[in-house]
């Protein structure tokens, strides 16, 4: 007798129409909807965040270091990035250079 009949819902779908307006209502489950997708993404890190954690300390605890190879790798694109900038450096100085001498 207690339960939740259909004709509940009409009365509450139009007070609520009536309340904020039709014009509003898509707005605001438009936001509802954006909010509800948010909040899936954000519970979605934090448990692969926790995971990940997990996973890190089971590795700490059967100390297994990670692979030397992809360190080196690291370490080759940085030194490659690096003198590639350095390298974008010594052009922009030129090209500063150039105005200058022209302009005399």
């Amino acid at each position: 007798m207690n339960a939740l009949q259909p004709w509940h819902i009409i009365v509450l779908v139009l007070v609520v129409v009536l309340l904020f307006g039709a014009k509003r209502l898509p707005d605001a489950a438009r936001s509802i909807g954006k909010s509800m997708k948010i909040f899936k993404a954000e519970t979605k890190d934090l448990t692969g965040e926790q995971k990940a954690e997990a996973e890190a300390e089971s590795a700490e605890t059967r100390h297994i270091a990670p692979p030397a190879p992809a360190q080196t790798a690291q370490d080759k694109q940085v030194a490659d990035l690096q003198r590639q900038l350095d390298e974008l450096k010594k052009q922009q100085a030129a090209s500063a250079d150039q105005p200058q001498k022209n302009a005399s």
